[in-house]
Parts: structure tokens; C-alpha cells; sequence
């Protein structure tokens, strides 16, 4: 079993801003998703993990070394996925995988035909092997960038908004494509998309403005807002009538009109129905509540 242990973990840039505040996280075997809005700190911590950037204080440690002071450990158990994977040349799939593979250190010839091959097969891309990327689809870019985080298989893989525009159908191939490899090594999935991590992840942590506001088990998160979470349809202009009496967390343009749905332990007024809460509920309450506790 794989353990990745973040302990009051912060990074302050040159510039002022302070990324990360106090993260405290564990995480092992199998799918962990790292929610958050664009800005939220989501790309700071994965570049912290990932070694690309050292932490201003707090440490992490992977299997029990630190490898803030020994990155090279990390770095050799570690499939890495970000959020922009650059220019591809104008090389087919296969050889620029074949290339890439010597850099992670697969020397041996035969060895390196072997995963090449089986990573092509694993992501789906082997009858596309002669192609060059630079040609693929989004989707089909994705996942040949899975395919090189795969090599010289890795023990922690960081994707980093792995499905940002992709069709629905391209992301739930990905997105299968993860689950089947987040198995026996950690996945941690970076994203502001919500059905991401609803679908795939046993753990999760909501990250906010440099701060971990909650984690846990996504099923068991949200079953702490049974019977909290009520919807009516209102006319839009009416919005800010009701921003101001109830506790909205969230609301949505219905035929012109807009679905509101508010937090309160009891009905808020005639013609709001109590609803089911799902994880974007819980998102978008432990969002609000923050904003509550900061104001």
C-alpha cells in the first residue's frame, strides 16, 4: 500500500500570493479527487507533489521519505499528467512514446517495445500508433498523455483537469481508463468539474483559496445534508430578494426563469420543495458556508 502523507503544507510565490495555506492531507491507494474552482490552488499543490516546486514550509512524504528533501524519490514513482502538455512534434504516437520512455529511464530495447506496445493497447491508441499527436483529437490527446504518465508504471499518478473540453463521451472513456489504473497505485485527480469525482473517487478534498474546506467520502459528505437542501423556480429578477433572505448556495437559468436551491434545516417559505442533495450540493454549501465564516 501506497501513502502520500501532506503535513501543514504552505507555499507563499515571490510575488505575495500564498497558493497553499496548511494543507494537511493522506492519501493512498486508489482515486482521490482534488476539487476546487479555477484559481483555488488545485495546480500549486500538484506541482508541489509532483517536485516541480518547493513548498515555503510544511513537508510531504511518500512511503516514508521526505521528499521535499530527497525529490528524486518521488520523481521516479511518479506519472504526471498537467493541465497543458505542451507542443507535440511532428512524430508519430509511437515514436515520441518510444522517446519519452528513454527519458524515464526504460534503456533496455525490447523492454521499452513491450510497454510502448501495451500502453498504445491499454489507452485505446495502438491502430493510431503511426499518427502524429499533433493531429489527434482532444480526447485522443488525453489519452496519450495517460499513456506516457503510465510509463515505467508509476505509483502515484496527479492528473491535472484531465477531461476541460472533452466531449461527454471521450471523458467517460478517460475517465474509465483511470479508474481501471487507479487500482493498485494512487490517482489523484485534480478538477472543478463535480461528476468527475461523484463517479470515480472513494475520497475526495474541496480545496478553496489555498485551504482544504472538507474531505472525506463523497457518499457520506453529502449524506450530511439530508433534509437541508430545498429548490424553488422564481422569477430571475427575484434573485436578489431571495440571495438576501435565505441561504442560496446555487442557482440555475430554467426556461428564463431560475431554479434556486437553499440550505436551512426547515422549509424556507410556501412553494420551495425539499430535494435530494447531490455532491454539487455539497460543493457549492461548504463554498458558502466558508464565505459565511470569512465575511
Amino acid at each position: 500500500m501506497n501513502t502520500l502523507q501532506i503535513n501543514n503544507l504552505s507555499k507563499t510565490y515571490p510575488n505575495g500570493v500564498k497558493a497553499l495555506n496548511r494543507i494537511n492531507l493522506k492519501i493512498t491507494n486508489g482515486m482521490f479527487g482534488l476539487l476546487g474552482a479555477n484559481g483555488a490552488g488545485k495546480s500549486s499543490l500538484m506541482r508541489t507533489i509532483a517536485s516541480l516546486q518547493e513548498p515555503s514550509s510544511g513537508s510531504i512524504t511518500f512511503n516514508d521519505s521526505d521528499i521535499v528533501k530527497n525529490p528524486e524519490h518521488i520523481r521516479k514513482h511518479l506519472g504526471y499528467l498537467p493541465q497543458e502538455f505542451g507542443v507535440y512534434p511532428k512524430i508519430s504516437a509511437e515514436k515520441l512514446l518510444n522517446h519519452l520512455a528513454v527519458l524515464k529511464g526504460i534503456l533496455d530495447k525490447k523492454e521499452r517495445k513491450e510497454q510502448v506496445t501495451a500502453l498504445l493497447q491499454q489507452v485505446n491508441l495502438y491502430q493510431h500508433r503511426k499518427k502524429s499527436v499533433y493531429t489527434f483529437s482532444g480526447g485522443m490527446r488525453q489519452r496519450f498523455g495517460i499513456a506516457q504518465a503510465l510509463l515505467a508504471n508509476p505509483q502515484v499518478i496527479i492528473v491535472d483537469e484531465p477531461t476541460a473540453g472533452l466531449d461527454p463521451e471521450e471523458s467517460n472513456r478517460f475517465l474509465n481508463l483511470l479508474s481501471e489504473i487507479g487500482e493498485n497505485v494512487i490517482v489523484i485527480l485534480s478538477t472543478h468539474i463535480v461528476e468527475d469525482v461523484k463517479n470515480l473517487c472513494p475520497r475526495m478534498a474541496i480545496l478553496s483559496d489555498g485551504e482544504i474546506i472538507s474531505q472525506g467520502n463523497p457518499t457520506e459528505l453529502v449524506a450530511s445534508l439530508e433534509g437541508k437542501v430545498w429548490t424553488k423556480i422564481i422569477p430571475k429578477k427575484d434573485i436578489e430578494i431571495y440571495k438576501k433572505a435565505f441561504d442560496v448556495i446555487s442557482t440555475k437559468l430554467i426556461s428564463g426563469d431560475t431554479q434556486i436551491r437553499v440550505l436551512s434545516n426547515s422549509k424556507p417559505e410556501e412553494g420551495f420543495s425539499l430535494i435530494t442533495p447531490n455532491l454539487e450540493d455539497f460543493y457549492f454549501a461548504t463554498l458558502f458556508n466558508n464565505q459565511q465564516k470569512k465575511a
